[in-house]
């Protein structure tokens, strides 16, 4: 696949990177945000699985490599200023590493910050260790 005309598209930060949300394709349920650079955007479309970059670890993740819980593109979509993407996808399991089936699992509420989703998977089953 020729990327070149959808990577012209994305405004990349200073830092080489673009925000980008992660929504399941067929419920609308917004799961993640993480960072894309290039080469993870490329990676992305050239082979249907999502790959991001960790700034943390300052270097490609594919989302599920240690996990086991991949993300299938569905889309790409770009927004109207190049700056942030939407990924539509399938995600298999849980999107996030606290083990919940998203990373939004916590709202204000009365002026309190208060859990709304339980994990469905220990961490610990997912990476080995207590992630955190």
């Amino acid at each position: 696949m020729d990327a070149r005309h959808i990577l012209a598209a994305i405004a990349f930060d200073e830092r080489g990177l673009v925000p980008a949300i992660a929504q399941q394709h067929d419920t609308g349920e917004v799961l993640m945000m993480a960072w894309m650079n290039r080469e993870a955007v490329e990676e992305t479309l050239a082979t249907g699985r999502v790959c991001y970059f960790s700034r943390s670890r300052n270097k490609l993740w594919r989302k599920g490599e240690t996990s086991g819980q991949q993300q299938t593109l569905h889309e790409l979509r770009v927004d109207c200023d190049g700056d942030t993407l939407l990924l539509l996808v399938d995600q298999q399991g849980v999107a996030c590493h606290t083990g919940r089936r998203d990373c939004f699992f916590r709202a204000a509420r009365d002026g309190q910050l208060v859990e709304i989703a339980a994990p469905l998977i220990d961490p610990e089953k997912l990476y080995g260790h207590t992630h955190g």
